[in-house]
């Protein structure tokens, strides 16, 4: 399968990135094609609906690796109870005939504790596109990022816990994935 991964956030080595690059590489342990789209390295303009903006090399890119994902991660950063506004923008670009009917992964990552308000709401927008929303969602929190910024050891009691349900989020959507693709 083809899995686009989207990081939704506007800084350089945030732990919500690094969060969606663990996951993508165990996507690829399994066999699969990743494609890391980075909000961060690869910004978009402002959505307009008047389309101003809608030829920028940046969302054309966007918007033809979401038209050919079999499966899509989408990964922010928690701000204010919320979503990062560069993921809502790049959202804004997309619409039901990159999403409808694929599995949709959500991630997210928090300097409190962990961020379920984000990732509600990203199911929501992800409802409203027509895609599916993988059973399990993925989220850190405070001390929790040390996993992915320090490593494992960083962690009390080595982070095996969380490594386990990242693992465990990420095999559920890629059978998930599997299923809806019809393999």
């Amino acid at each position: 399968m083809k899995v686009t991964i989207l990081t939704g956030s506007n800084r350089d080595s945030a732990t919500s990135t690094r969060l969606a690059v663990h996951v993508g590489q165990l996507i690829s342990k399994k066999g699969h094609s990743v494609l890391l789209h980075d909000l961060f390295q690869t910004p978009l303009p402002f959505y307009s609906p008047d389309e101003i903006g809608h030829d920028h090399a940046a969302v054309q890119q966007l918007q033809q690796a979401m038209r050919e994902a079999d499966a899509i991660v989408l990964a922010s950063p928690e701000y204010h109870g919320s979503i990062s506004g560069v993921l809502k923008n790049a959202l804004d670009f997309l619409g039901q005939d990159h999403f409808r009917g694929k599995a949709v992964l959500s991630l997210s990552s928090s300097g409190g504790a962990v961020g379920t308000s984000s990732l509600q709401q990203l199911q929501a927008i992800v409802r409203n596109l027509h895609g599916i929303n993988s059973p399990e969602w993925i989220s850190i929190g405070g001390a929790q990022r040390n996993l992915l910024a320090d490593g494992l050891a960083a962690y009390e009691g080595g982070g095996h816990e969380i490594h386990d349900r990242i693992h465990r989020s990420t095999l559920a959507f890629l059978e998930l994935a599997s299923l809806v693709k019809g393999g």
